[in-house]
């Protein structure tokens, strides 16, 4: 296996973590909503998720880890869509914002700055900012 393999492999274990990550928040209330599914079929185009992986995701999205990258721009896109999947059927629970903070954590946000990060990405998406936009501002939202 040639080392393109590995980091191949690699990159594409982070994209499947990272969608069951969208997929746990768009099922917290047991319902896929039509915002909801529309999202999940652009963000498993993005991320080059299968159709078989796709299913197999939706049916037990808890087997795959988060698997965090290691760049920061990265980690911020994916608070991102996290965001917009929370906001996607127009509609925010205590039960999705708890998940997106441990995603957040598990993204490497700090523990003691989640909560304020998580709530600044919510803000942004309501305000329909751009991920540029997003990434700027929760880089100061997030400054130690």
């Amino acid at each position: 296996m040639s080392i393109s393999d590995l980091y191949s492999s690699g990159q594409h274990k982070q994209a499947v973590g990272h969608f069951a990550s969208v997929v746990k928040i768009a099922i917290t209330d047991g319902i896929i909503e039509e915002g909801e599914q529309k999202l999940l079929d652009k963000t498993a185009k993005i991320l080059e998720i299968g159709e078989e992986e796709y299913k197999a995701i939706l049916k037990n999205p808890d087997k795959y880890p988060v698997n965090a990258p290691v760049s920061y721009d990265e980690r911020i896109e994916r608070l991102y869509r996290l965001a917009k999947m929370i906001l996607a059927d127009n509609n925010v629970s205590k039960e999705e914002m708890a998940l997106m903070r441990k995603i957040s954590i598990a993204l490497n946000f700090p523990v003691d700055n989640a909560e304020k990060v998580c709530d600044e990405a919510i803000h942004l998406i309501m305000n329909d900012n751009d991920l540029d936009s997003f990434t700027d501002a929760i880089k100061k939202v997030n400054a130690v």
